[in-house]
């Protein structure tokens, strides 16, 4: 057993490493879940399990009352940072391993640090730049790599699941942009329990008419259960913690380390291959994610 003093000098790492893990396990519970729910009700059950891991926590700390003001933009910013990417994910993991779709997802940051240069102006240095050029690269030679352009079903398959886990990733990285422009200063945990309401309530009916006919297995429900429960809820929680105790910046990073354990989840307990070729994507796509982030470390968006 670690001592608590030992825990103590450790600081924010034994939370930043809990927490990549856990996020990193949300792949492997989507997989489990989207062979029998469908990519629609996969994410609907995720945001609603979600919601009820989310709702005690948000009335246990009073901050229920701060939820109306705000529920339409909450309801907005849960279509984009939960709605869209998990759809897009779930889409995704129909074609593509574990592994190859969190190294994918893991261009949320990079994707931020081109929507602010866009959106908001914030203008990268040639540090940045190179970052936002070395991290697309990675993420082009990945797409040319599993979908090859061929003329066939499974090539055309995978290569939409590429343009399908990248659009997840732009729309989560839009979501944070919307937040910090209009939802800035409203609770993390507001925030967080709204947004899960907002995409529960958008995939309700498209679930519904989606449903699958017969009853998954125990292995999808599992799925969706830890995807709620351990990921969305847990996960929030243990983020929001180490954002008090490291500081928002580098609780983001967390995104550079939720590839590992997804390929090790996927190799682990799926039997996915890890191929050097996804490896070398993997590091040109973070490598690149690091350095265009950075640059905007110490701005206000």
């Amino acid at each position: 057993m670690v001592r608590p003093n030992v825990l103590a000098r450790l600081g924010w790492w034994p939370d930043f490493l809990l927490l990549a893990a856990m996020w990193g396990s949300s792949f492997l519970f989507m997989r489990l879940a989207v062979v029998e729910f469908g990519a629609i009700p996969t994410a609907m059950l995720r945001a609603a399990i979600g919601t009820f891991a989310l709702l005690p926590l948000l009335f246990w700390r009073g901050l229920a009352g701060a939820l109306l003001p705000h529920w339409k933009l909450a309801f907005v910013a849960g279509v984009l940072n939960a709605s869209i990417p998990s759809v897009a994910i779930s889409f995704a993991l129909l074609s593509l391993s574990t592994g190859m779709t969190s190294v994918i997802n893991a261009t949320v940051p990079l994707f931020g640090a081109l929507l602010a240069w866009v959106w908001l102006n914030q203008r990268p240095s040639r540090l940045g730049a190179i970052g936002l050029l070395i991290g697309f690269v990675g993420v082009a030679a990945l797409t040319w790599d599993k979908a090859g352009f061929k003329d066939e079903a499974s090539g055309y398959a995978s290569l939409l699941a590429v343009l399908s886990a990248s659009a997840g990733a732009a729309s989560g990285a839009f979501s944070a942009l919307f937040a910090r422009r209009y939802l800035l200063g409203v609770p993390p945990l507001v925030l967080a329990t709204g947004s899960q309401i907002g995409a529960t309530v958008s995939l309700a009916v498209p679930a519904l008419l989606l449903w699958p006919e017969a009853m998954p297995g125990a292995s999808a429900w599992l799925g969706a259960a830890g995807s709620g429960v351990i990921c969305t809820g847990l996960g929030y929680l243990l983020f929001f913690r180490l954002v008090e105790k490291a500081g928002p910046n580098r609780a983001l990073t967390v995104t550079f380390l939720m590839p590992l354990f997804a390929m090790f989840y996927g190799f682990v307990l799926l039997g996915e291959s890890v191929t050097a070729g996804m490896l070398s994507c993997a590091a040109l796509i973070i490598g690149g994610t690091a350095l265009s982030t950075d640059v905007f470390s110490h701005k206000k968006l």
